[in-house]
Order: structure tokens, then C-alpha cells, then sequence
């Protein structure tokens, strides 16, 4: 007998959850929709990927894909994490899931909507990203349709981004620690595959129901406990580590919402920080009663198999990315305003020593300069960072070729500038290398 719900809709598709609960059912025979803002062009493995612009989408808009696509059930794996530009946590939790429920009311036939949200008690509920999410509670609450709520823990996958990334880089660093009221917090874990387990055991059931069930291993552990767990695993669990003080992780996430308003989603933010001292906790009785899923425990999820390479390599890069990404911006700002308002005479002393014509002098050095602090400015900017990094480094190889034609000698001056460019190019591919989040 085929399951109740064979063909799925899943909002969200690109995100940690949403990507690998896709392709998990359809491995398991389910007829799949996912649809995200944009996919990364290793995401998109299907013709039912499908990008689109949901949250400007219509309740009209969401049923007539709905009906077009025959689906019976819909998992809502929608978030953002903090307000910012192009990021509005009340109109991604609470507004878009007031649309999508009146889409489905409006439909012709019965679907489910399966809704990812968090764990924790409401009054523990202190930022927008959490408030929210439990506003999109209520709504479901009193929609009066078939519905399961999910809150996983702190989701361990295959894919790690976010803080799911910064707790694997904490773990690989050698030298750093968290501050013990930190590392204290509870902090309970679930598989991915088990959140994709019980979308999987829903599509069987009656879809004329409400549920809210937390997602997690029961046994308590702590953040500490999860980050000492990788530590094993990347094998730094015997390094001496200094404990970081709690203000320099609130300095951390200052810096964190201030490069978010630049594009940039990096994984320690205010929010972030926040829901961390709050903890992950929650009590998965009910779930596995009803479901009778055994979840993976820590060990089973983090010592399934072996750190490989790629493991170590991104863990370890994961925190020096934006050290990099920084000192770019850094470089190229500082030095067109060195050679523009600092050295400008020196600068430009360089041209007219090497006998450029006088009527140049002045153009070019201006030029050169507002031409590094706008790739500066470029590389900032997450948007348009790809394009500056490549024009740093057509730069840089410009100012080396152009010296070597016009002022060779510069190539052996004591400080060795050109010399040090060719390391500067280095580091922007590192940075192009690196510049993929998902």
C-alpha cells in the first residue's frame, strides 16, 4: 500500500534540514518539490529543485503550486537567525507561515503540514528569532488543520554550516576553550536522519492531528559534552586550551551583526549567542513512544566513521575565513589611503623619480589609490566580494607587470613591496576557494 503522502513539498530546500530531507525521501520512493530562494550549484540535482521567490510569493501562488504538484504534505523548513539586510525573522516565521496556512486551507485537496521549528519553553523565549518561531506555533496551533511541529536539538548532519560549523572549529582548534558558563549549557543532539526518519513514519500516518514532539537524544549532555565529543573525533583532545573569556565572545558576536549587515551570515551573532546560554533541551518521550524511532545517541552520530581530511580542513579554515577576509578589506583600504592621504608625496615621488611624465603623476597615483580602497570595498561587501577578489588579483599581477616594464629596480628595494604581492594573490585565491557557505 503506497504511504498517505507520496508527493511532498518541502520550503526550504537549500538549508541544512530541508537539502538532506529531500533527497532522504527520495531515496526512500517519495515524489519530491523542493523549492529555495537559490540553490548552490552543487545542490540543484533534480528537476524538481525549483527556485523561486517564496516569500514573495502569494497564498494564491503557494496553492496553485500545491494543486499543480498533487502534494499531501508540506515540511516548512524556513529560518533566518537575526534580523538583518534581506533577513526578517517576523516575516519568515510568523507572516510567511500565516500565508502558507491559509494556502492550504484553500486547497482542493487534504495536506499536512509538517513545520520545523526549536525546542525550549516559551518563557525562556528572549530574541526575535525565537519569539517568532513561536508565534508560527500558535498559528498552527489554532489553524485547525493535520499538523506535526517538529523542535530538533542541535542537528548534527553531513553538511555543517552555521553553528553546526563554528562547534566542529571549536573542537579542531587547539588553543581555545569556551567559558565554563558556556560550555555548561545543555545542549541535546539529533541526527538529521532521524528528523528525516519522522517525516518518513508521518507520511503513513493520519494526517488529521496535531503534534508537537522535541527532537533529540534524551541523554543530557552539554555543549562542552558535544564539543569535547569532536574533539575526539579530530583527535585534539589531549592539547593544553585556554579558556575564552565571556566578553570576547560578546565582542565576537558585536562584530558578527555588524559583518551581517554587509551580507555576510556568520555564526556568531547576538542571537546566536543567546540561544546558546539558553541551552538545547527538551524531552523526547513523547516522540519515541509514538514513533518507536531509537535515536542516535553523540557518539553514534559524531563516530559513525573517521575524520577524513576534508573534515580537518574545513574545520580549521572555518575559523581563519573571515581572519582572511578581513585583512583583505584591510590591505587594500589601508593602502590606498596610505598612498592617497599619508605618503601621497612618496608615492607619487616613485613615478616622478623613474621619469613618468609629470602630467601623470598626480592622475595615476589618485587613480591607483581610489582603485584599492574601491577593491577594498568590494571584498567586503558578501555580494560583490567574488568580483573585487578577482579584480585584486588582476591588480596585483598589473602592478607587477607594470613595474617590471617601467621600474624594475623597484622589484629589489630593501623593503621587497612587489615582492610581497605575490603572497597578497595567494591569499585572495585562498579567499575565492573559500568563499562558498553552503
Amino acid at each position: 500500500m503506497p504511504p498517505r503522502c507520496q508527493n511532498i513539498l518541502v520550503l526550504g530546500g537549500s538549508g541544512l534540514i530541508g537539502r538532506y530531507v529531500a533527497e532522504d525521501l527520495r531515496l526512500l520512493g517519495f515524489t519530491v518539490t523542493a523549492v529555495a530562494r537559490r540553490y548552490a550549484a552543487t545542490q540543484k540535482n533534480s528537476a524538481d529543485d525549483l527556485e523561486m521567490p517564496i516569500m514573495t510569493m502569494t497564498a494564491d501562488q503557494l496553492c496553485r503550486l500545491m494543486v499543480e504538484r498533487n502534494i499531501q504534505m508540506v515540511i516548512n523548513c524556513l529560518g533566518v537567525l537575526q534580523d538583518g539586510p534581506g533577513m526578517d525573522t517576523s516575516a519568515v516565521h510568523r507572516d510567511f507561515t500565516a500565508k502558507l496556512l491559509t494556502a492550504i486551507k484553500s486547497a482542493a485537496q487534504p495536506i499536512q503540514l509538517v513545520h520545523i521549528s526549536i525546542p525550549g519553553a516559551a518563557d525562556s523565549d528572549h530574541t526575535a528569532f525565537s519569539k517568532t518561531k513561536r508565534d508560527a506555533e500558535r498559528l498552527i496551533a489554532n489553524a485547525g488543520i493535520g499538523s506535526t511541529i517538529l523542535r530538533p536539538g542541535f542537528v548534527i548532519a553531513p553538511a555543517a554550516y552555521g553553528g553546526s560549523a563554528l562547534v566542529r572549529a571549536l573542537a579542531a582548534l587547539p588553543v581555545a576553550d569556551l567559558p565554563p558558563d558556556l560550555a555548561s549549557c545543555p545542549f541535546q543532539p539529533v541526527a538529521v536522519e532521524d528528523i528525516a526518519g519522522t517525516i518518513a513514519w508521518l507520511c503513513e500516518q493520519d494526517s488529521n492531528v496535531h503534534r508537537v514532539w522535541d527532537l533529540m537524544q534524551p541523554v543530557r549532555v552539554t555543549l562542552g559534552g558535544v564539543v569535547d565529543r569532536y574533539r575526539a573525533f579530530f583527535g585534539t583532545d589531549h592539547s593544553t586550551r585556554i579558556r575564552l573569556p565571556g566578553f570576547l565572545l560578546d565582542l565576537g558576536a558585536k562584530l558578527g551583526d555588524a559583518t551581517a549587515r554587509l551580507g555576510w551570515t556568520p555564526p556568531v551573532r547576538s542571537t546566536a549567542i543567546a540561544e546558546l546560554r539558553r541551552g538545547v533541551s527538551g524531552d523526547p518521550a513523547p516522540w519515541i513512544a509514538a514513533t518507536g524511532i531509537a535515536p542516535l545517541t553523540l557518539a553514534q552520530m559524531v563516530n559513525r566513521r573517521s575524520a577524513t581530511i576534508q573534515d580537518k580542513w574545513f574545520a580549521r579554515l572555518f575559523l581563519l575565513k573571515p581572519v582572511i577576509f578581513v585583512s583583505l578589506v584591510l590591505f587594500w583600504i589601508l593602502s590606498g589611503l596610505i598612498a592617497l592621504f599619508v605618503s601621497y608625496d612618496a608615492a607619487a615621488g616613485i613615478l616622478t623619480a623613474h621619469h613618468f611624465p609629470p602630467a601623470l603623476v598626480g592622475p595615476v597615483t589618485i587613480g591607483t589609490s581610489l582603485m584599492d580602497m574601491a577593491t577594498g570595498a568590494l571584498i567586503a561587501f558578501r555580494r560583490t566580494s567574488a568580483i573585487g577578489l578577482i579584480w585584486g588579483i588582476l591588480a596585483s599581477l598589473g602592478y607587477m607587470f607594470g613595474a617590471a616594464l617601467l621600474t624594475p629596480d623597484l622589484w629589489v628595494e630593501p623593503l621587497g613591496a612587489l615582492v610581497k604581492t605575490g603572497p597578497a594573490i595567494i591569499l585572495m585565491l585562498v579567499a575565492l576557494a573559500t568563499l562558498d557557505s553552503r
